[in-house]
């Protein structure tokens, strides 16, 4: 096995290549240094060119590091990933036209990339039918310059589905925590395992090269072969890069590999904003006993720290996207790692037990809510966002809870003398006649079964048969006045009763 700098890897990087690339979030199992390589030759040299790149996670710090290294004018061009949040510096070739940017579901991308390793036709499932990455609603096409048909939609046994079409893959980057002078790969020392295998079997198999960065080498014999994730027979060469962090900016530590539990868990506490915790708790309310659970990001993750969260700790099974099953889940620069973690599987395995229908119930946001019921998280103010995992779990999960406030971020509420009172209405409308983009489609919800709530500060709604449904208020709060006012369309109102008052105890 060649152990080689990363350098020299980049210098083997050719114009038009097609590179998979491992890592998500802010750095986690991420080959920087291997990224950094090729983004200095092509500033000193011009090269690579028109490389195109798919990492299904997303990798950023939203400034220079992870895919926005790739963001130079004749570096890249196109690109499939599931969001852009952590890639503002692609956002904006994006909304220049100046990038083919495909936007996929997170673990659609990884299980088409496992479908290509093993020489199958392409990916079929139901997961996007009805959303913007059906081909009816622009095939997850993100910019006018988009030149290929990724999706397609067929017909099984009169069932819809949707074919994601393979594609040839040139090269692999993928990281681990060490390897042996075999190239036996570990990721025992990472905060996740995510996709490096299925990464490097389509590279190898599809007649490319895969290439590791590691934090240390070792001797063959070394590892024991149950930590091994990659065999050495998929790789080309290894990068040893002793300063490899687990995640930008954050040193190894063996509470976030699984190595060890720590001592002490980390003080959590309940969002500190009276709406954000009245959403939390009242959304809350929906968790049963040994429910499989999934927790999103933004104003869902602050029921992760509600009084109902903590007693049912024990009794529910809580799981993310990443690998995770139960533990700490953490936020910020850490999202996707997760402190005392009981199992961590590799995030395609965590796929297949959503797209599968494992999860009993998933809190999710939501950016807007038309009157069928449908969501939009993956285009806000007309750039595009993208949707992470969001389709991948909102489609296939048993029941839905969407968390969000009704009017908009800059909206507040206080409560005072056993009411709530709206002191300030937010300028964005979340609640419209139509939402710009289809990220959870209504009607295939009704149609699979699934039940689905939207739990705003103020008000509940329920998908009914024929759209939204207002179902609860706040105590003091008047439909009219403080909902109905506030929405973009009329909705039927069926208020039988107030949101529980003792979720509204110590605001």
């Amino acid at each position: 096995m060649q152990i080689c700098s990363a350098r020299e890897i980049a210098a083997f990087v050719e114009d038009g290549d097609t590179i998979v690339i491992g890592g998500c979030g802010r750095g986690l199992a991420t080959p920087e240094a291997l990224l950094e390589a090729i983004e200095q030759r092509f500033l000193s040299t011009g090269h690579p060119q028109n490389l195109f790149i798919i990492n299904s996670l997303s990798i950023g710090d939203g400034d220079k590091r992870g895919l926005n290294r790739f963001a130079h004018k004749g570096m890249l061009r196109g690109i499939i990933t599931s969001h852009f949040v952590l890639t503002r510096s692609l956002q904006k070739l994006i909304s220049q036209d100046k990038l083919e940017a495909y936007c996929l579901p997170a673990g659609v991308i990884q299980q088409l990339i496992r479908e290509i390793g093993a020489g199958r036709p392409g990916l079929f499932t139901r997961t996007g039918l009805g959303t913007f990455v059906d081909p009816r609603h622009g095939g997850g096409k993100c910019s006018k310059s988009c030149k290929h048909e990724l999706v397609e939609l067929v017909h099984l046994h009169s069932q819809e589905y949707l074919r994601y079409r393979p594609f040839k893959i040139d090269l692999a980057l993928i990281c681990g925590s060490v390897a042996d002078t075999k190239g036996n790969l570990s990721l025992n020392e990472e905060a996740v395992t995510l996709d490096c295998l299925s990464l490097a079997t389509a590279a190898h198999n599809s007649g490319g090269h895969c290439f590791a960065q590691v934090r240390n080498v070792v001797q063959t014999g070394s590892l024991p072969a149950r930590s091994v994730a990659v065999p050495g027979v998929f790789l080309d060469a290894i990068v040893e890069a002793p300063g490899q962090t687990i995640a930008y900016d954050t040193p190894y530590s063996p509470a976030l590999s699984g190595d060890i539990k720590p001592s002490h868990a980390r003080v959590q506490n309940e969002p500190s904003e009276v709406a954000r915790k009245v959403i939390a708790r009242r959304a809350a309310e929906e968790l049963i006993e040994n429910a499989a659970v999934n927790i999103g990001f933004g104003v869902p993750a602050g029921l992760r720290f509600t009084e109902q969260r903590k007693q049912l700790a024990e009794r529910i099974w809580l799981s993310c996207e990443h690998g995770h099953h139960n533990g700490q889940f953490l936020g910020d620069s850490l999202y996707g790692a997760v402190l005392g973690s009981e199992a961590l599987l590799s995030s395609l395995d965590q796929f297949d037990f959503y797209s599968g229908g494992g999860l009993d119930i998933a809190f999710l946001g939501m950016s807007e809510v038309d009157r069928h019921g449908n969501v939009n998280l993956s285009k806000v103010n007309g750039k595009i966002v993208g949707a992470g995992s969001f389709i991948d779990i909102s489609q296939n999960a048993r029941k839905l809870v969407f968390c969000g406030l009704l009017t908009g971020a800059d909206s507040q509420v206080e409560y005072r003398k056993d009411k709530l009172k709206v002191t300030r209405n937010g300028t964005h409308t979340k609640f419209v006649e139509q939402t710009d983009h289809i990220t959870f489609n209504a009607l295939n919800a009704k149609t699979n079964g699934q039940e689905v709530l939207y739990v705003t500060e103020r008000a509940v709604f329920q998908l009914g048969p024929n759209g939204l449904v207002l179902t609860e208020v706040a105590p003091g709060i008047k439909p009219k006045r403080d909902v109905l006012a506030h929405m973009g369309f009329a909705c039927k109102v069926d208020v039988q009763r107030k949101m529980p008052e003792h979720i509204f105890n110590a605001l």
